[in-house]
């Protein structure tokens, strides 16, 4: 006798998980512009490679006979897939299930998810919508009794999640209105989308209403709000923008950091050279320029993916290219603070600095950055013990590192450009000054006895530095050998392809005990 009845059972169970929580439900949740669980897997992913794993786990209702009568699937989807022929693991809150909550989940299914990518050493992807699992205050109704946070046996999740950081590439995605542990699941990542009509809060509305402030979804915690809070890497139009954007920051990276970042083909000329560098650097050092042209120009052609553009916007973050080789990009963007490291461009070093380190990417600063920002908003932040950190976060970094002085170096902010204390390399343009502080605004302060005696306090001033400014040259500095080489800005990307290729060797995978910071 064969298992026909059996198998036609288990093929009745699976059909009623993919009902998810009823055509009603699938309904609205179309109806609000939003994708079902099953379907955003399905365009992520390579098709027909999703592999699901806990189907039919859910809620059950039998009549006195033990016969199914009504099958409530658990709201978490989770599997493992193929993206762009890699492997990874999914897993995806269904909303049409009791909105995502702990009401409906069955805890062990995320737990699985994530212990998965750990011993798989395979890339996480979080599609999020709802509490994430979190619960709610009618959870203490269901089961009879309030939950301790991080009581007996709740920490597993916790755990694997944080620990993922450190082990494996996590993305994830917000798709609807993400709150609590949802919140804190999208947080937690190494690059983080949510669309452009989503939100996310720690509480919702109606919690915050309590305290007194009266405020709708998109207005507590929409994409402007988080993004330029950093709390989100990036904002997307749409879900399927969004599931590019995952899939291209996945192409980056390595499975984990066991592994080295994949390298792929590339058909730009490592010698390129664009005459347009020869005047990317204004002549007047006040007067500011677009970051991203160069940016894109040194790099091979297409390859830059920035992250992060509204967070610390002093700073540009990005992965790219050098004959297909991924590198960690990090460059100062003129336009905002002069390039100068605000309190929240410090944050975002360090985490893209922590990155780079976790999985194995060498680092490319383009550098013009004339110090710390300065004034009362600088103090109120702690912008000082935010530069510490980073410097720290650089120091501590052992990939290989190339620095290309373009303009700016100065102060202790200007000291942070490479890792101290063991070798990398560094360039400057023709274009490139540093020192201590810049003149500007400190000849007042160190020659204040010469300049009072003056009759004319501002022309004093101007023949004072301009006598330092002849002092200022770089190449007065290259002949005492305290900067290694000047060079012509058209030979920049040849020497980054040549730093690449150097690079390569020197990576070294499978590092332990390294924990990225959320």
């Amino acid at each position: 006798m064969g298992w026909n009845a059996e198998l036609e059972e288990l093929r009745r169970r699976e059909a009623l998980a993919r009902e998810m929580g009823g055509p009603d439900k699938v309904r609205r949740q179309h109806e609000g512009g939003r994708l079902t669980v099953r379907e955003r897997v399905e365009r992520l992913v390579d098709r027909g490679s999703f592999h699901e794993v806990g189907a039919i786990a859910g809620r059950a209702d039998y009549d006195a006979q033990g016969e199914l009568t009504a099958f409530t699937p658990s709201n978490c989807v989770m599997g493992r897939a193929l993206v762009d022929g890699r492997p990874v693991v999914v897993v995806g809150d269904d909303f049409t299930v009791r909105g995502g909550s702990a009401d409906a989940t069955i805890r062990e299914k995320p737990i699985m998810a994530e212990r998965m990518a750990a011993e798989l050493r395979l890339p996480i992807i979080r599609l999020i919508e709802g509490s994430g699992g979190g619960g709610s205050v009618k959870t203490i109704e269901t089961t009879g009794r309030a939950n301790l946070p991080g009581g007996v046996g709740g920490t597993q999740l916790y755990h694997q999640t944080t620990a993922n950081l450190g082990l494996v590439p996590v993305v994830t995605l917000g798709l609807g209105s993400v709150a609590g542990l949802g919140a804190a699941r999208l947080a937690a990542a190494h690059y983080s989308v949510m669309t452009k009509t989503s939100a996310m809060f720690v509480a919702g509305p109606p919690v915050v209403a309590r305290l007194g402030e009266k405020l709708d979804k998109r207005d507590l915690g929409g994409w402007e709000i988080q993004c330029k809070a950093g709390a989100v890497d990036d904002a997307a139009e749409n879900e399927e923008e969004a599931f590019a954007l995952a899939r291209r920051f996945m192409s980056y990276m390595p499975a984990s950091v066991h592994e080295l970042p994949p390298a792929i083909r590339s058909r730009d000329d490592p010698a390129r050279r664009d005459e347009a560098l020869l005047s990317a650097i204004p002549r007047d050092p006040r007067q500011a320029y677009k970051m991203r042209p160069i940016v894109e120009t040194l790099f091979d052609k297409g390859s830059f993916f920035e992250m992060g553009r509204w967070f610390g916007r002093p700073v540009v973050t990005g992965l790219a290219r050098l004959e297909g080789r991924a590198v960690a990009v990090l460059a100062s963007d003129p336009v905002f603070q002069g390039g100068s490291w605000t309190a929240d461009a410090c944050q975002k070093v360090i985490r893209f600095v922590d990155l780079a380190e976790t999985f194995h990417l060498p680092v490319v600063y383009l550098m013009d950055c004339p110090g710390f920002a300065v004034g009362l908003e600088a103090e109120k932040t702690a912008t000082i013990r935010w530069g510490v950190r980073a410097m720290a976060a650089v120091n501590q970094c052992r990939q290989p590192w190339c620095t290309i002085i373009l303009r700016n170096a100065f102060g202790v902010a200007g000291v942070v450009h490479q890792p101290a204390g063991r070798f990398s390399l560094r360039y400057a343009w023709p274009s490139a000054r540093w020192g201590s502080l810049p003149l500007e605004g400190g000849v007042e302060a160190a020659y204040a006895a010469e300049v009072a005696a003056a009759d004319d306090k501002d022309a004093k001033v101007a023949e004072i530095e301009a006598r330092l400014q002849k002092l200022r040259s770089p190449f007065r500095t290259a002949e005492a050998f305290w900067v290694e080489e000047i060079i012509d800005p058209r030979d920049s990307r040849r020497l980054l392809c040549e730093f690449a290729r150097l690079a390569d060797p020197l990576r070294a995978p499978g590092v332990a005990g390294f924990t990225m910071r959320p």
